[in-house]
């Protein structure tokens, strides 16, 4: 008997999927736990394994189509069997009216596939216009202009006028520029369908920015020890370490010692959270996804940059785990690598805060009363007013840069 398999719900907030690849097509036999297809739901790309068994009869949603969940993305039963009634039926179920779903808190963490590209209408205009003409094709010249434009052999049709009633008078016909008023350039857009991605991420952050009081806390970091520590490292660690796994390091170790950083605004009350997630944005094609580094302060310089090199790897080719995106107590945005100075972030709801990294620039520093060359960076915390006070802030801010600039607080044989 005909089975229907239908969209499945394979994250908490996903509304619909994107059939990403057909691996089977109809007429082929399928086996429980054969990959039916590849989905992209609003979180990552994962494989879909079949429950049941069966010969594929009716494939209903195309690659790269999009489907709502519960609805049907496949039909299995005998070869040949009628299937027309269980077509008929869903149709009947499109047209009854559906109850409102409540609302659910989203991630940013949504990768999906680009949109076609909508080209909008083309409109040509001319750089200057024609002087008015509102006498069945004769153009508006004062008798003078019309003398000087014969003289100088200008067409009266291209001088736009700037006398009464748009007629042409001698000032125009002196600052007439010739060949630059008969530029005809083309004003043409296009249009971009959003996203899912892009949707959610939109919705988020407005979300975040408009209910959530931001306000930022600026430092200067001097990088010169940070610099010496990584270079040691890097000459006897068998993976190489980057200035972020070395931030990544110290904000877990400045969470620690000032756990009140570490918090969510929860309405009516603020959760502060004992264990240390620290989330690190990655950007992709369409947007950005963040995944997780749970328990941070546990681990070493090692551990950390092999799981974000993996993490940054899986974000590429949309592999991430809605688990790997889930459950960031803090998150990190670095543009350091894009040569941004100093930008700021807006909070990745319900954490209360935000770390904007900046790049390391060489710039003259006094040190012991002189001044010498130096490196230095720049952060920058964005913190939701109703959860971190300025102080609250501010301390963590000043272990950190504690931290950066004297790495042996931070680096431990352990931790490496």
């Amino acid at each position: 008997m005909a089975e229907v398999v239908r969209m499945p719900k394979l994250s908490d907030t996903m509304k619909e999927g994107v059939v990403a690849e057909w691996h089977k097509k109809v007429g082929d036999s399928v086996e429980p736990g054969d990959v039916l297809a590849e989905i992209e739901t609003d979180k990552a790309t994962m494989e879909f394994e079949s429950f049941q068994e069966g010969v594929l009869l009716h494939i209903g949603v195309e690659k790269g189509a999009a489907a709502p969940v519960d609805s049907i993305l496949a039909i299995l039963g005998d070869k040949g069997e009628d299937i027309k009634s269980i077509l008929a039926e869903e149709a009947s179920k499109d047209t009854e009216p559906k109850k409102e779903e409540p609302k659910k808190v989203e991630t940013l963490a949504i990768p999906v596939g680009s949109a076609p590209v909508v080209s909008a209408p083309v409109k040509t205009v001319s750089a200057s216009a024609p002087a008015v003409d509102n006498t069945n094709g004769r153009v508006l010249a004062s008798p003078l202009a019309k003398s000087l434009a014969k003289e100088k052999g200008i067409n009266l049709s291209m001088v736009r006028g700037t006398g009464e009633g748009g007629r042409i008078v001698k000032r125009d016909i002196d600052s007439y520029s010739g060949g630059s008023s008969t530029f005809v350039g083309r004003e043409s857009f296009s249009e971009v369908p959003a996203s899912q991605m892009r949707t959610v991420i939109a919705r988020r952050l407005a979300e975040s920015k408009f209910s959530a009081p931001h306000f930022y806390l600026t430092m200067e970091i001097d990088m010169d020890a940070a610099i010496d520590a990584r270079k040691s490292i890097n000459e006897v660690a068998q993976v190489k370490i980057s200035f972020n796994d070395i931030i990544i390091k110290a904000v877990a170790e400045g969470i620690k010692q000032n756990p009140l950083v570490n918090a969510s605004w929860q309405g009516e009350s603020i959760r502060y959270a004992d264990h240390i997630h620290i989330g690190v944005a990655v950007a992709v094609e369409d947007g950005l996804v963040v995944p997780v580094v749970q328990f941070a302060d546990g681990k070493t310089l090692t551990q950390i940059s092999t799981q974000v090199k993996d993490f940054a790897v899986k974000a590429k080719t949309k592999k991430l785990q809605p688990q790997e995106m889930e459950g960031n107590t803090f998150t990190i945005s670095n543009l350091g690598m894009f040569g941004i100075e100093q930008f700021t972030s807006i909070i990745n709801i319900p954490e209360a805060c935000i770390l904007s990294v900046g790049a390391i620039k060489e710039v003259p520093v006094v040190k012991n009363g002189q001044i010498v060359p130096g490196n230095v960076m720049k952060v920058t915390l964005a913190c939701d007013h109703r959860a971190v006070d300025g102080a609250i802030g501010s301390a963590f801010l000043k272990t950190l840069k504690q931290l950066i600039e004297s790495p042996v607080l931070l680096l431990g044989a352990r931790s490496i």
